[in-house]
């Protein structure tokens, strides 16, 4: 329970307000050029086929550089490699705007991805550190808030710029934002909640089978989620690639005297279990975020703006329990709600998978209020679980590998969904009727459901995994009576 000396100084709450904006604009861009895919296309004279490595270019340089976050903020200090990542992605997004044509709008999109890809896990490093394991709850549930909400409002944001405006000012709109989040960084974030140890060589070897190995799973689970097959040739020869880089990164790290990222914290079940339990969200999450646009479009025919307001009501179920989430995880961890999330997430997901031609769009907005609030419930408790369970000095290897995790989640979960829809929409046949077609997008949503029950497995083992910690807090006596549910766990 949280006591008196547990209050969050204001000072906190500053390092928290600007993490949050840092965040916002990276998780924004991810979500927000999705929509821009066909102007980009029509105005820069460039087939789809390469507008799509505008997408695809972003997410292969994410993968590079996160696993670099760690130890580069070991090495320079995270508020100084927070400061640089912003400045790159806002210097990226302002050349993004001016470019002139396809090529150099994915040149200048990597370059944005070299500076959003630590954005996030180097955000994270300062705030855990900064509020601490008893008081990360309240922190980072508050602050998840809008960080949830991003991935909502992106398409909904894009397509308000494309109609008013132009395609320019889906990028234009990061400088004032990047500029803004810089001063207020330079300002507020104080230099003691850099996690800065002694300076430790740069794993080459873990570095390149990384820095290989996440980028060709990522592009071949992007091109899966593209052309709806695991057969063509990209996919056939990138993902059994991925796959023998990233064991030799296993095999390598896990003997390696300072590994770029420390695997040796899967060993305590409370991180290992609330990890898997993100992943599995990640790839609900994300995958079915694909799902209702389509549908709201191609069934439903609705704008791109509509269908943006559409989809509003999930973020704002997700909103409502944050605040709620982080003061209950504090006081008695992330396990027992968690169950409790992924649990309503499965069962809301039955509906949609009754989904038809002419549902009403009242509860479909009602469905997605409460699959909203499952999801509230289950992803920050997991994620304030697996972080409070470290010390301080292990979050800069921690933040990167939730990172990673969450990313290839969302992408396999994606690809799967994709796979499967596609798949069901042929069979439907070519002229298949409205509500042949919704049943197509019922079938993918059964197969979401299957996927969030699967992260039941690892939430039993993370409440169990701090049960256990909570009973051997007992057992070493009373002067420990007072610690923290997820700081017992570490």
């Amino acid at each position: 329970m949280a006591g008196k000396d547990d209050r969050i100084e204001a000072w906190v709450w500053r390092v928290a307000a600007v993490i949050v904006l840092g965040s916002i604009m990276s998780i924004l861009d991810t979500t927000i050029v999705n929509v821009a895919l066909a102007t980009l296309h029509h105005d820069l004279h460039s087939p789809l086929s390469d507008i799509q490595w505008v997408i695809t270019g972003y997410l292969l340089s994410l993968a590079v550089v996160i696993p670099l976050s760690g130890w580069s903020s070991r090495r320079f200090g995270a508020k100084r490699v927070y400061l640089i990542s912003i400045v790159l992605f806002t210097a990226g997004s302002a050349l993004c705007g001016f470019a002139g044509s396809a090529t150099s709008l994915i040149v200048f999109r990597v370059l944005q991805g070299v500076g959003g890809g630590m954005i996030m896990p180097v955000g994270q490093m300062i705030l855990a550190g900064a509020a601490g394991p008893s008081r990360m709850g309240r922190v980072m549930a508050v602050t998840g808030v809008p960080t949830m909400l991003a991935p909502i409002i992106g398409p909904t944001i894009g397509g308000l710029l494309i109609d008013s405006a132009s395609w320019r000012w889906i990028f234009f709109v990061n400088v004032p934002i990047g500029v803004f989040a810089t001063v207020l960084a330079v300002r507020l974030i104080p230099a003691s909640s850099n996690d800065r140890s002694k300076p430790q060589p740069l794993d080459i070897v873990g570095l390149l089978l990384l820095a290989l190995g996440l980028p060709l799973l990522t592009y071949g689970l992007a091109e899966i989620g593209t052309t709806g097959s695991f057969s063509s040739p990209k996919v056939v020869i990138s993902i059994p690639a991925s796959l023998v880089l990233i064991g030799a990164f296993i095999v390598h790290a896990l003997s390696a005297k300072v590994p770029l990222l420390d695997l040796g914290l899967y060993r305590r079940r409370t991180y290992a279990s609330a990890s898997a339990a993100m992943f599995f969200l990640g790839a609900a999450m994300f995958g079915a975020m694909i799902l209702l646009p389509l549908y709201f479009q191609n069934i439903r025919h609705e704008t791109v703006l509509d269908t943006g307001l559409l989809l509003a009501p999930q973020g704002l179920g997700m909103a409502m329990m944050m605040p709620i989430v982080g003061r209950l995880t504090d006081r008695v961890g992330g396990g027992p709600l968690a169950i409790i999330g992924v649990i309503i997430t499965t069962l809301v997901g039955i509906p949609f998978g009754l989904i038809g031609a002419n549902t009403s769009f009242v509860w479909l907005s009602i469905e997605q209020v409460v699959r909203g609030i499952g999801i509230g419930f289950a992803f920050m408790p997991a994620y304030i679980a697996a972080m409070a369970a470290l010390e301080r000095h292990e979050l800069a290897d921690a933040a990167p590998q939730l990172n990673v995790l969450m990313r290839v989640g969302g992408s396999l979960g994606t690809a799967i969904l994709a796979v499967v829809l596609q798949r069901a929409l042929v069979s439907a046949g070519p002229r298949a009727t409205p509500a042949a077609m919704a049943g197509a997008y019922g079938t993918s949503f059964w197969w979401g459901v299957g996927i969030i029950a699967v992260a039941i497995v690892p939430c039993v083992i993370l409440l169990r995994a701090e049960r256990d910690a909570r009973d051997a807090r007992r057992r070493r006596g009373p002067e420990f009576s007072e610690t923290p549910p997820l700081a017992e766990a570490a």
